[in-house]
């Protein structure tokens, strides 16, 4: 299977999406000689190029696209070349209504803008593998080829009657009888069974509540209707160029893909990061997507899109200050990335995003810009020797999955405040603010390798899952359990007692009695900490360990937090000083150690291969402690006993030792 290795070849990849078909052709020029100058090896092509190549239905315009893939390879810089099936021509909606995607309520998602497709549709499949098989026969033995991309940022939702269709094709082949279905959707709640597969409908528009486990499903069928289309034509390009690795760029931490399962069919997994340059934690945000996208590629991987400065699409859109796209671009590498790429290269004067930054600015060459990915350039060209496919270590697992995010988020639950995503991102800064270097993992992977595995928050656990977290403690490992786990199975069925007694047995809780929400900007006292978002009513068996009591309100004196041996359930959310406090006791009594000790507040630690950087998220100048004689590969100067760090500051450390 080919890989990001053979793409890379020893550097980091650097660039960025390229739409030249928005530019007369004598700007090429110009952009290839800057490419250049700042150090550009790879330009993704075609993304959006759909109705350029077919103006109309069944022509074939490639003339444009040979000249510019002839031009990148003259300047060196090679190609990530895109399907451009992401964006069908107007022509398509206009001829072929039936490729348009409908919202719940019926209505028509009109052409005009991007994604204006029903994912289901065999007229939008049809024309999607024929530009596909063209577009790989044509460069398949092109020398600027480098990636595949398949798409982009898949996204579509649709509720057409051809998408009913497939969704019952795909129920017949989850259940194969109907009697299975209704048992699995519980429909016998408000007379909702169904006596024929053709009564059942995607959940559209409804008097009230849908039925949980039908939306369920409905979730599950729409990831894998789009990754049917992702498949078809990656099994093109792979005829035509086995050699050549393929992927398609996630959303991050998007919840309509499974990206487990997505990432086992890509030969690279890659993703978009856009992190707010006014959040104080956009950082740790960075990293949580950089570990997340790690894990699913086990292995190095793409940062396929970021923004050099603001973004177009925020209420107000803040540009990043200078030294920043630095940081975060090297934080990237750090935590795994072998490619650091943008959107886009130069700046759009029309269209939505005209306002979306680029590597190339509307300030040109002079702007602030373009001279800091110039540094960056030159500074990725240092690094990719030494880093180049490397890996991360990680002793503390995150265990996350979008079955119990996407069952989890629906109406009728105890608090619509629970946002599944800040919980895992609450925890996952804990370990970060604690410097341990954290993998993610699904809950039914392989835990042994992990010191510590940490659940923030999964509402459904498969019994293969509860198994295997059993398993882990009584294997040695250690568990840290955040709350309203284990609640449901893999039908959305609430497990008796409120959590599966696998689960209540492994923390000593006897019965769960009632799980008791906190309302906006309320929060309960326990011993030490104050928690917010959740509580529980719980009773512990005899023999458990209460880590923390509720000290107010209608649980006061019963367990917060429990421990039995190896495992502990946190019953709610503590604030982010308590959590991390937890965390890191855990780990250290399990023997993880943080990357590095002492760090100044602020400053982030990460070893990558035989690498340490140290990376300054403050805006003040700080001295970090470390060991050894070492040296600086971006400045080349020895390092002994302390490294002085400047705002947004970088230091890339190896050993001095020959």
């Amino acid at each position: 299977m080919p890989s990001l290795r053979d793409a890379a070849r020893g550097r980091i990849l650097f660039g960025g999406d390229y739409n030249p078909e928005q530019w007369p052709e004598e700007v090429w020029e110009d952009d290839a000689r800057l490419m250049k100058e700042a150090g550009v090896n790879s330009v993704t092509l075609g993304v959006f190029s759909w109705a350029k190549i077919e103006p109309r239905p069944g022509a074939r315009e490639f003339g444009w696209l040979d000249r510019l893939m002839d031009l990148m390879h003259a300047h060196g810089i090679g190609v990530v070349l895109a399907t451009p099936t992401a964006s069908p021509p107007p022509w398509m909606g206009a001829r072929h209504p039936e490729t348009l995607p409908r919202s719940e309520d019926g209505s028509i998602v009109w052409y005009g803008s991007r994604q204006q497709f029903c994912a289901s549709s065999p007229v939008y499949r049809r024309y999607a593998a024929a530009l596909t098989e063209d577009l790989a026969a044509r460069y398949a033995d092109h020398p600027a080829l480098t990636v595949w991309h398949i798409n982009n940022e898949y996204c579509t939702h649709c509720w057409c009657d051809g998408t009913a269709a497939h969704f019952r094709r795909w129920l017949r082949g989850r259940y194969d009888t109907l009697d299975a279905l209704n048992e699995a959707w519980g429909t016998a709640f408000w007379s909702q069974r169904y006596d024929a597969w053709t009564e059942i409908l995607p959940p559209r528009t409804a008097q009230y509540m849908k039925n949980p486990a039908q939306v369920l499903d409905f979730r599950r069928f729409t990831s894998d209707a789009l990754l049917e289309c992702y498949t078809a034509e990656r099994d093109i390009v792979a005829r035509h160029t086995p050699q050549i690795p393929v992927t398609t760029n996630f959303m991050p931490l998007w919840s309509g893909q499974d990206a487990w399962a997505w990432s086992a069919q890509e030969d690279v997994v890659s993703v978009d990061i856009y992190p707010d340059p006014r959040d104080p934690l956009g950082g740790q945000y960075n990293a949580m997507i950089a570990d997340m996208t790690r894990s699913q590629a086990a292995g190095p991987w793409m940062l396929m899109e970021q923004a050099a400065g603001p973004v177009n699409w925020r209420g107000v859109n803040h540009p990043k200050p200078e030294g920043l796209n630095r940081l975060w671009s090297l934080q990237a590498v750090a935590r795994g990335a072998d490619a650091v790429c943008y959107f886009q290269w130069r700046q759009s004067r029309q269209g939505s995003e005209k306002f979306h930054s680029g590597m190339l600015t509307h300030a040109g060459e002079q702007g602030r810009t373009f001279r800091e990915i110039k540094r960056l350039g030159a500074e990725l060209a240092l690094l990719g020797p030494a880093v180049s496919g490397s890996g991360v270590a990680a002793e503390v697992a995150v265990l996350h999955d979008w079955d119990s995010w996407w069952a989890g988020e629906q109406e009728g639950r105890p608090s619509s405040l629970v946002d599944y995503t800040e919980i895992v991102r609450s925890w996952h800064r804990a370990l970060w603010e604690g410097g341990f270097a954290t993998e993610f993992a699904r809950p039914e992977a392989d835990l042994s390798q992990f010191k510590v595995v940490a659940v923030p928050h999964l509402y459904l656990l498969t019994d293969a899952a509860i198994d295997n977290l059993v398993a882990y403690v009584r294997g040695g490992g250690r568990l840290v359990c955040g709350f309203f786990s284990g609640v449901a199975d893999v039908d959305d069925r609430i497990r008796p007692g409120g959590m599966d007694a696998r689960l209540r047995a492994l923390f000593g809780i006897r019965t769960l009695h009632e799980w008791w929400p906190l309302d906006a900007g309320a929060a309960v006292e326990c011993d030490g900490f104050r928690g917010g978002l959740w509580s529980e009513e719980l009773e512990a068996e005899p023999d458990t360990e209460v880590v923390a009591a509720y000290r107010d309100g209608e649980l006061a004196g019963l367990p917060a937090v429990l421990r039995r041996g190896r495992a502990w359930y946190v019953s709610t959310l503590p604030g982010p000083e308590a959590l991390r406090a937890l965390l890191d006791g855990v780990a250290r009594e399990a023997g993880a150690e943080p990357v590095l000790a002492g760090l100044p507040p602020g400053v982030e630690a990460v070893r990558r291969g035989e690498l340490l950087f140290l990376l300054n998220h403050g805006r003040g100048t700080v001295a970090v402690n470390v060991p050894g004689d070492l040296a600086d590969l971006l400045t080349g100067r020895a390092v002994r006993g302390t490294v002085e760090l400047g705002r947004h500051g970088v230091a890339v450390l190896r050993s001095a030792a020959p």
